[in-house]
């Protein structure tokens, strides 16, 4: 499965229970109907826009992570889109975690190969 990371920007003038009800709902949708596992959802509360967008120069930021194969995600972007609070979203590919990852479980491969070879030399000698 590949890594993904979502960003989204939803709407100040939204209360802060309907924005955490949003946060939950793109969670579900991504676990229901993308069937992603979704890793870690950070909050980061309203910031100050990079730039004025419409009447707006505050947002609330979410990130989330998930793990996806890549299918339904056209659908969540089309759910972005559908819903009027949110201001701007972005979702693309972590490769960079990816190849982090691997290098992590080779290394741990290469480690307990290398031990269970001492293993073996110590159990000879024993003999």
């Amino acid at each position: 499965m590949r890594i993904y990371e979502t960003m989204f920007i939803i709407k100040p003038d939204v209360s802060e229970e309907e924005r955490n009800n949003l946060v939950e709902n793109v969670k579900k949708f991504l676990e229901e109907r993308v069937g992603a596992q979704v890793e870690n959802v950070d909050r980061w509360g309203i910031r100050k826009l990079a730039y004025r967008i419409g009447k707006y120069s505050e947002g609330d930021y979410t990130v989330l992570y998930f793990r996806s194969t890549g299918q339904g995600l056209e659908q969540f972007e089309n759910y972005f889109r559908v819903h009027p609070e949110f201001i701007r979203w972005q979702t693309f590919r972590r490769e960079d975690l990816e190849k982090k990852e691997r290098r992590a479980a080779r290394a741990k491969k290469v480690e307990e190969v290398s031990s269970e070879s001492q293993e073996g030399t110590t159990e000879e000698k024993g003999e």
